[in-house]
């Protein structure tokens, strides 16, 4: 059995920007008998229903910036995925939501700060740290037992 942090919108929370889930039972069928460990970064720290935000290549780096506000939302989500991986140290498995700013593994949006599409195939920001605690990471659309 496995432990395995998944988006918790893909098991039917209803946490997405909208106030809304993204269920997949396909997904919760091939991951039953493993121990899921749900978590949302941006419900956490915004609410839902919530503005949405984007993934924004900056001179500082890449930043979550709200397109409602154009505030940098990017502290919020990172120190969330902090404090989940640091108390969930046993993880075997990281499942995102594919295309979120947050929880994308390889298939967020990327914008320059005119808006112009950069790339399609970003890390989330959740995702990244992820990937540099060197959990196996995987975006919920490519899992494949």
């Amino acid at each position: 059995m496995k432990k395995i942090a998944i988006s918790a919108c893909l098991l039917g929370e209803k946490c997405r920007y909208d106030a809304t889930d993204n269920r997949d039972d396909r997904l919760l069928a091939k991951l039953d008998g493993n121990t899921l460990i749900p978590f949302c970064p941006e419900d956490h720290a915004f609410g839902s229903p919530r503005p949405t935000m984007d993934l924004i290549q900056t001179e500082e780096g890449i930043k979550a910036i709200s397109n409602n506000t154009g505030a940098d939302l990017s502290v919020a989500v990172e120190e969330y995925a902090k404090h989940f991986f640091d108390k969930h140290p046993e993880l075997d498995l990281f499942i995102g939501k594919d295309r979120s700013p947050s929880c994308g593994v390889c298939s967020a949006k990327l914008y320059d700060e005119h808006k112009e599409l950069i790339s399609l195939s970003e890390t989330g920001l959740m995702a990244k740290e992820a990937k540099a605690r060197g959990i196996d990471a995987v975006d919920a659309e490519e899992y494949d037992l």
